[in-house]
């Protein structure tokens, strides 16, 4: 708010624009590597780093390089990962049983992690399009994607990915009731301090595709995901899924995607004050690379802006494939 004896001359906005060390001291908002969760996709084998065409510099990772990046995750100090899995086609399967097997990829690769380095978190997805071979988040019977089934399965994933070690469940599935459910199954089984980071208000966007091909499920989806993922439209919905999940015990939120959802992120974190995140999902990734690569933009100064601005709209904390490379950044 403008003050009435706020005018020119007596009030010059340039003043605290002058110089780098003014433009510091008044800085509303700071981005700090504890801001930031990296994304990391897993593959099986050892000594395997593939690159992904579509995500320039984001590679998928055997279990042991993970852990030696992991390490480096937190001597930068981000505190948390999340694991992604890119598993055997064969493994695929219209029930997604892989998801619920103890000794799949990303619970080995969890195991894996969590007794290299101990201190930092790790945050595991729960949905099945890795496992499915439809590429759904849920499970399909006869061309629909049934709710209350996928729920028991999303349950099951989520059980093994917490007996395998892991801080934090995400689930990104967007079925009904799958929070209180996976709650609820943690309590059971004492995981009690299992956190769920909910992917509450998840979108049915176009920025998904460079992840579908991380994760391999680019050549096995049907149809869209349009009768689970949200309207790009809404935003009164986002608050009502927000509401629900929160009811049902999630601990923190997640908007995604990113930067195209600023509103949703800023509308959640004033009306709910809780821990709040966002996803700056692959297809913004791309686009800031793409634009780099052509010499269109400055690429450190557009990540960094891009990052603050996911702070400015009220997130607690961003999932970014740049959380690494930025984290250096502000050491250095």
């Amino acid at each position: 708010m403008v003050h009435g004896s706020q005018h020119f001359p007596r009030t010059r906005m340039r003043r605290t624009r002058q110089a780098p060390w003014a433009r510091d001291l008044v800085r509303e908002t700071m981005l700090h590597a504890g801001d930031l969760i990296w994304p990391i996709f897993v593959v099986e084998g050892e000594g395997r780093v593939e690159p992904i065409a579509s995500m320039p510099g984001v590679e998928r990772l055997s279990i042991d390089i993970a852990v030696e990046r992991a390490r480096e995750a937190a001597d930068l100090g981000v505190p948390c990962i999340a694991l992604f899995p890119n598993i055997d086609r064969s493994l695929r399967t219209e029930e997604c049983a892989e998801a619920w097997n103890p000794d799949n990829l990303v619970c080995r690769a969890t195991r894996a992690i969590r007794a290299a380095v101990p201190e930092i978190g790790v945050m595991e997805d729960v949905a099945l399009d890795p496992y499915s071979a439809t590429g759904h988040d849920g499970i399909v019977r006869d061309g629909r994607i049934v709710n209350d089934e996928s729920v028991e399965a999303l349950v099951k994933q989520a059980l093994v990915q917490a007996e395998a070690g892991a801080n934090v469940i995400g689930p990104s599935d967007m079925m009904d009731g799958r929070i209180g459910a996976i709650r609820d199954a943690l309590e059971a089984a004492g995981h009690q301090d299992v956190m769920l980071l909910s992917y509450a208000a998840k979108y049915a966007s176009s920025f998904y595709g460079p992840f579908r091909e991380a994760v391999g499920a680019d050549a096995t989806l049907k149809g869209d995901k349009k009768t689970y993922q949200m309207d790009a439209g809404n935003t009164e919905e986002a608050l009502r899924e927000v509401a629900l999940d929160l009811a049902e015990g999630a601990d923190m939120v997640m908007v995604k995607p990113g930067l195209a959802y600023l509103d949703i992120c800023q509308r959640i974190k004033q009306t709910f004050h809780v821990p709040t995140y966002a996803y700056q999902v692959s297809g913004e990734y791309a686009m800031i690379e793409a634009a780099a690569a052509n010499g269109w933009i400055d690429r450190e100064k557009a990540i960094v802006e891009s990052l603050v601005a996911f702070r400015r709209a009220g997130c607690d904390g961003i999932l970014t494939y740049y959380a690494l490379e930025v984290a250096r950044m502000l050491r250095s």
